[in-house]
C-alpha cells in the first residue's frame, strides 16, 4: 500500500510539473509573439513613458498646479513654463503631470470593476447555464440596450452632490465615476467570458476533473477561468482606454472634478474658448490623452494576437 502511494504521488507530481513547464512554456510563446507585434511594443513604450510621467513628474517639477499668476496668463510654451499657462497664469506641465495621476487611476479602476462584475456573472452564466444563463443574459441584454453617455451623465448629475458633502468634493466625484464608468462597462466581458465557460466547461481536461471529484468551484477557478483569461486581459485593456474617454468626456462637459482638480478632459473643457489665440491649452491634454488611448488599443490588439490560442499552439 505505501509502494502504491508512493508511486501515485510520483505519478502526481509529475503530472503537475508538466503541467507547469506548459503553462510557462505557453507564456513564454505569447510574450515572445506579443515582442514581435511592433506597434504593441510602441504603445507599451509609449504608455510606461506617460505612466512614469506621470508619477514622477509631480516629485521632479515642483510648481503648484493651482498657483495663480495673472502677469503669465496665457502664455505660449517657454523656458519657465514648458506647456504654457492657462487664463489665470496657472502651468499647464504641472496640471497636466497631475491630471494623469487621476485620469489613468480612474481608467484602471474602473477597468477593474468591470472586469471583475463581467467575469462573475459571466461565469456563472456559462458554467450553470440554464435559467440562470437566460436570466443573467437578459440582464445583460437590458444594459446593452441604454444609451450609456446619457445614462452615465445622469447618474453623475443626479448623486454628485451628495457624495461630495458624504466623501469629500475630490473623492466622492472619484469614487461616483469610477463606480459608474465601472458599472457600465461589464456587459462585453460578460458575454465574452459567458462563451468561453460554454466552450471550455464540456472540455476534456475539465471533464476529468469532474470525475476526479473536483468540486465546481475548484473546477471553475482551477481549470476553466485560467484558460479564459487570455480574452479578458485584452478587453481589459481596452476597457481602461474607454474609462479615460469616459470621464475626459464627463469632465468636458461639466460634470466631472471639480475645476481645481485639474484631469486631462477638465483642463479641456477649460480650454474651449480659447481655442483660436491660445491653442497649447487644449493641445497639450489632448494629446496626452489621444497617445495614452492609442498606445492602449495597440497593447490590447498585441495581446489579442498574442494570448490566441490558435497562435499559440501554432496551429
Amino acid at each position: 500500500m505505501a509502494a502504491e502511494g508512493t508511486a501515485s504521488e510520483a505519478v502526481g507530481g509529475g503530472v503537475r510539473l508538466a503541467r507547469a513547464r506548459e503553462s510557462d512554456s505557453l507564456w513564454h510563446e505569447a510574450w515572445r509573439r506579443f515582442r514581435r507585434h511592433r506597434l504593441a511594443m510602441v504603445g507599451a513604450t509609449v504608455l510606461a513613458v506617460m505612466i512614469a510621467a506621470v508619477v514622477t513628474g509631480p516629485l521632479v517639477y515642483r510648481v503648484a498646479i493651482n498657483e495663480i499668476d495673472f502677469k503669465a496668463k496665457l502664455e505660449a510654451p517657454s523656458r519657465v513654463h514648458p506647456f504654457g499657462t492657462d487664463d489665470l497664469g496657472q502651468d499647464l506641465l504641472a496640471r497636466i503631470l497631475y491630471g494623469g495621476r487621476i485620469s489613468l487611476t480612474v481608467g484602471l479602476t474602473a477597468m477593474l470593476i468591470a472586469i471583475s462584475i463581467g467575469t462573475a456573472l459571466g461565469a456563472l452564466a456559462g458554467y450553470l447555464g440554464g435559467m440562470v444563463d437566460h436570466v443573467l443574459m437578459r440582464i445583460t441584454d437590458l444594459f446593452l440596450s441604454l444609451p450609456q453617455l446619457p445614462l452615465l451623465l445622469l447618474i453623475v448629475y443626479l448623486f454628485r452632490d451628495t457624495l461630495r458633502k458624504t466623501l469629500g468634493p475630490e473623492a466622492g466625484v472619484f469614487v461616483l465615476i469610477v463606480a459608474v464608468i465601472g458599472g457600465l462597462r461589464w456587459m462585453p466581458v460578460a458575454r465574452l467570458v459567458r462563451a468561453q465557460f460554454l466552450s471550455l466547461r464540456e472540455k476534456e481536461f475539465v471533464e476529468a476533473a469532474r470525475g476526479l471529484g473536483a468540486t465546481p468551484l475548484r473546477q471553475v477557478l482551477g481549470h476553466i477561468l485560467p484558460n479564459a483569461t487570455g480574452p479578458v486581459i485584452v478587453a481589459g485593456s481596452l476597457d481602461v482606454a474607454a474609462a479615460i474617454i469616459a470621464e475626459s468626456s464627463l469632465s468636458f462637459l461639466g460634470l466631472g472634478f471639480p475645476p481645481d482638480i485639474p484631469t486631462w478632459g477638465r483642463i479641456l473643457f477649460d480650454a474651449k474658448d480659447t481655442l483660436d489665440f491660445a491653442p497649447h491649452w487644449a493641445l497639450l491634454p489632448g494629446t496626452a490623452i489621444f497617445l495614452t488611448v492609442l498606445s492602449i488599443n495597440y497593447i490590447g490588439d498585441g495581446l489579442r494576437d498574442a494570448l490566441d490560442p490558435r497562435r499559440v499552439l501554432g496551429r
